[in-house]
């Protein structure tokens, strides 16, 4: 094992942490998300460090999760641990409130219309107003379809440029 993995801290393993990305939309990275809820670094009885991310799925089912546990995996082993948890926590329930700023400009630099609202009303979920082209900026735009090709994503055309787009959903 490396002395790299037996001195090391909260903060470096966050850094390591933000070069994994989200198998579905490759811009974003897990930080970029705010899904790693904690980082825990621990030594077990034969002094070996143990390290557990604790992350939250967008969706209680999202499919790119297990992926994301291996990407986690990987950039940890080639950190030089070995004994590497990942926690999956549905409690709190993830928000699009906790995405960096910086993710939402990726985003739409992607071309994918970044949530534009805070997740306050529960009620009021998945409903936005004037959602903007990523491409023009234009407001002049239409819902298609509810559901995009993932849970969290919905499918839009603009109706200035006439160019369809996806919507990451307010949640």
């Amino acid at each position: 094992m490396s002395t790299t993995a037996r001195n090391i801290s909260k903060e470096q393993v966050y850094e390591w942490l933000s070069s994994v990305t989200d198998p579905e939309v490759p811009v974003l990275t897990i930080q970029d998300l705010g899904i790693v809820r904690d980082v825990l670094i621990d030594t077990t009885d034969n002094g070996v460090p143990e390290v557990t991310v604790v992350i939250t799925p967008t969706y209680s089912g999202c499919p790119a999760m297990d992926a994301i546990a291996m990407g986690i995996r990987m950039a940890l082993i080639g950190k030089g641990f070995r004994n590497i948890k990942v926690e999956h926590r549905l409690s709190p329930a993830w928000t699009t409130d906790w995405m960096s700023e910086e993710g939402k400009r990726k985003l739409e630099q992607y071309g994918i219309a970044p949530p534009i609202r805070k997740a306050v009303n529960p009620l009021g979920l998945f409903e936005e107003d004037n959602v903007p082209c990523p491409r023009c900026h234009s407001t002049d735009t239409m819902l298609v379809s509810q559901f995009g090709p993932t849970s969290c994503k919905a499918l839009y055309k603009c109706q200035s440029c006439h160019e369809p787009f996806e919507h990451f959903k307010c949640h």
